[in-house]
């Protein structure tokens, strides 16, 4: 029996905004407590980090960093905003993103999508590895 194929030559690379539509869609899909935690960040879809960004981290390469939370956290005591504190952010990194996708077949661009935005609240807020493979678990069942 012959094997369907899907026709690639006919697909583009997932943009900007549909980066940001699977973000928008896996933070609706988070479980509570973490969906309340993280109702205040917003998030926002970058091509890449910026240089002084990357430089802050030590790295010498864009594809090094596929997220990145940016404002002060629960963790951090960051429960009651502060005036003209800018608001909580996680930014999504597209290429670093769509790399590591190609290069790991096991999961689904939505699940790497779900994984770096957990993750990047999740350190964040206080959370544990642990913590957030249980969250992410939830996230993923029906």
């Amino acid at each position: 029996m012959a094997v369907s194929h899907p026709d690639w030559g006919a697909r583009l690379a997932p943009t900007l905004d549909d980066i940001e539509a699977l973000a928008s869609q896996a933070l609706a899909d988070l479980p509570e407590p973490f969906k309340s935690l993280a109702a205040d960040v917003t998030c926002a879809v970058a091509e890449f980090a910026e240089d002084d960004i990357l430089a802050e981290f030590g790295m010498e390469s864009p594809f090094e960093l596929m997220g990145l939370f940016s404002g002060i956290g629960l963790a951090q005591d960051g429960a009651m905003p502060q005036t003209g504190q800018l608001p909580n952010t996680v930014f999504l990194y597209r290429r670093a993103i769509l790399d590591y996708w190609a290069e790991h077949d096991d999961n689904t661009l939505g699940d790497v999508v779900t994984h770096v935005l957990v993750h990047e609240l999740g350190h964040h807020f206080g959370f544990s590895d642990e913590d957030m493979d249980a969250i992410e678990a939830q996230a993923d069942s029906p």
